[in-house]
């Protein structure tokens, strides 16, 4: 039941080149270079052979959100066009880490906790691709048997000077934050991977521009016809400011549960709707065009579309009926400031308190409402916690446990929290 992709289409034939480039454009915030994508799409055509579209992911964690899911919907729309997906999963550049938009180097891993992260990841993309039309690859069957000297030729391909141009780097550079020569491999690792897998094109956020320009290069130096960026912008969170990250709490996840999902899509900023149907939806460009003139002149509510724009995106990852099952009890929620039907129950045990009584904060991170104590702390203080209804206000609570206490945070996340019998 889950749609997983659908642009409607299936193979490049049933389709104009003009009308497979308006598609690849969608939702692309810069294509480079774009004379040479529309060269390799006519090629194709001509020949028969399907373009190798190229996305690395990195495991670098285990749960995955709408963001980070960006360019994966790309490559859907590729395999729908008739070319071939070729994911490749980081499972050593995992390890070096990708240094772009950080302050500083990321922690570095095992190859085990990649290994480890990568079994998540996969059954999370497949959500979107058709696993039977992807062609799956690991980078350590290539990097892994490059040799001293390779590494060393490797590096020729880039100078110093160049490596500084980056963003990131000129900003640590300048303010005496340290950078590590293994931080400096890190494109090149993902450029060898373009010339590994003989990629036509390659997918990925704006912020990979430069790996991307990187993976041209040592395409061309060879022997190899380069490859063309698609990049996608960088999808703003729930906040309508930042980017949307994990850390920054304003992520929505594609494995948190629809009723969740349903509500995270409807708190955000109006203005951000009509890129999340570009970005996310599979809604057609004519219809957003209707939405958007609706909302311009008043025929369609805001809040109409933005309920529409939450079906859409739960169907998209948990199917219709649960799009449906998550607008009930949103409904059930916000309009009639019920308690949903089905919340999670947990059973706190005399080990977790303390004199029989237990820490507020620790309740709400035992309960999963919280991920953390500062989390859980910045919650009460922002006046979002509610225990039986009440607001809860003072984070040094010591709570007793009666029978069916419900603690809610927000509007969306609930548990019914029962002593241990």
């Amino acid at each position: 039941e889950r749609s997983g992709g659908g642009y409607g289409m299936t193979t490049v034939q049933q389709i104009s080149l003009e009308e497979e480039i308006a598609l690849i454009r969608r939702g692309a915030e810069e294509i480079f270079p774009y004379e040479e994508l529309i060269e390799k799409l006519k090629k194709s055509r001509t020949t028969g052979k399907p373009l190798r579209v190229k996305l690395g992911v990195d495991p670098t964690g285990t749960d995955l959100h709408l963001g980070h899911l960006l360019p994966v919907m790309k490559l859907r729309q590729f395999q729908e066009l008739g070319h071939q997906a070729v994911l490749i999963i980081g499972d050593y550049t995992a390890m070096v880490g990708d240094p772009t938009g950080r302050n500083k180097a990321r922690p570095q891993l095992t190859h085990e906790q990649v290994v480890e992260n990568c079994r998540t990841y996969q059954d999370q993309v497949f959500k979107i691709l058709d696993p039977e039309k992807t062609e799956v690859v690991y980078n350590g069957q290539w990097l892994g048997k490059l040799g001293f000297q390779d590494i060393v030729k490797l590096m020729a391909q880039m100078t110093v000077a160049r490596m500084l141009e980056r963003e990131d780097f000129a900003k640590r550079f300048a303010n005496q934050v340290p950078i590590s020569l293994h931080e400096m491999l890190y494109p090149l690792m993902q450029g060898y991977d373009s010339y590994a897998v003989k990629a036509d094109v390659e997918l990925g956020g704006i912020d990979q521009k430069f790996n991307i320009l990187v993976g041209r290069d040592i395409q061309r130096s060879m022997g190899l016809e380069p490859q063309v960026g698609v990049c996608n912008p960088i999808l703003i969170g729930t906040d309508g400011v930042e980017k949307m990250s994990k850390s920054l709490g304003n992520y929505i996840g594609i494995n948190e549960a629809p009723e969740d999902m349903y509500g995270k899509v409807m708190s955000i900023p109006d203005e951000l709707m009509l890129s999340y149907y570009e970005l996310i939806t599979t809604v057609s460009m004519e219809e957003i065009g209707r939405i958007k003139t609706g909302l311009e002149n008043g025929s369609v509510h805001p809040r109409d579309a933005k309920r529409r724009l939450a079906r859409e995106i739960v169907a998209r990852f948990h199917g219709v009926s649960a799009a449906s099952y998550a607008e009930e009890q949103f409904d059930l929620v916000f309009k009639q400031n019920s308690i949903p039907d089905d919340i999670p129950e947990f059973s706190i045990s005399a080990s977790d308190m303390t004199d029989g009584r237990i820490w507020i904060v620790k309740l709400m991170v035992l309960t999963g409402l919280a991920s953390s104590n500062g989390e859980a702390r910045r919650l009460i203080k922002q006046g979002g916690v509610k225990l039986d209804g009440t607001p809860v206000t003072d984070d040094n609570l010591e709570l007793q446990i009666s029978d069916s206490m419900v603690l809610q945070v927000g509007k969306r996340k609930f548990a019914r929290v029962l002593p241990s019998r």
